[in-house]
């Protein structure tokens, strides 16, 4: 069986919350582990890709703070979605997948996971154009889907340190969050034969990302830097 750390660390600030993404991933191939990571929001957010141009997502949206990501894609609206991570040091296999192909895994993941609390879902075989730039207004290859609507999509980032991908979930009315989750650690154990170590953020990675919060993803030169 492969040992993987589940992290849940609750509800933090936009800038945290991305600030612990980078951290896990600069710290990739020191943990030697892949990582999930389920966390929440402490205040309605909406998170914008790592090239997009912030005066343009600010007219996109109205919710506040805005927060640039550490990965690519869209704008993704944080005020009743379930947000995760995963993080695989440059030793997984996934690490060697192309793009596309670590894209389809972690959605197919996510998909089977709605599909065992009652949620009908599928992959996009296709994109499906959308308002330019909003991340659930449209569709990529591979999303996932229930009712013809994108309920899930991710962005990704690859570095000599490791893979990061961070995904958000609409879920559908009914579904409970808890619920949901444990189907995803349940099927990482049959699918994968993951063994679930549940951690704390190790201190080094908490140090880093409180570092990056304030120098770095709370700052105005960094979310407007584009």
């Amino acid at each position: 069986m492969e040992e993987w750390l589940l992290l849940r660390t609750g509800a933090g600030s936009a800038a945290f919350n991305m600030a612990v993404d980078e951290a896990l991933l600069l710290h990739a191939r020191e943990l030697g582990k892949p990582c999930l990571r389920f966390y929440a929001w402490a205040e309605p957010a909406a998170s914008f890709g790592y090239f997009q141009r912030c005066a343009e997502v600010a007219r996109a949206t109205t919710l506040r703070p805005l927060v640039r990501r550490p990965t690519g894609g869209g704008i993704v609206p944080h005020d009743r979605d379930w947000t995760y991570s995963v993080v695989l040091p440059p030793g997984h296999f996934w690490y060697r997948l192309r793009a596309i192909e670590s894209y389809r895994r972690v959605h197919e993941w996510v998909r089977t996971a709605f599909h065992e609390t009652g949620v009908s879902a599928e992959l996009a075989l296709e994109p499906r154009r959308g308002l330019a730039g909003q991340c659930f207004a449209g569709a990529e290859q591979f999303d996932v889907l229930a009712q013809n609507q994108k309920i899930a999509g991710a962005a990704q980032r690859r570095t000599r340190d490791g893979l990061l991908i961070q995904g958000s979930a609409q879920p559908p009315a009914g579904v409970e969050r808890q619920a949901w989750e444990e189907r995803v650690c349940d099927g990482a154990v049959k699918n994968w034969h993951v063994r679930w170590s549940p951690s704390q953020l190790p201190p080094v990675v908490a140090r880093v990302a409180e570092g990056l919060a304030a120098n770095k993803y709370g700052t105005r030169e960094y979310n407007e830097r584009r």
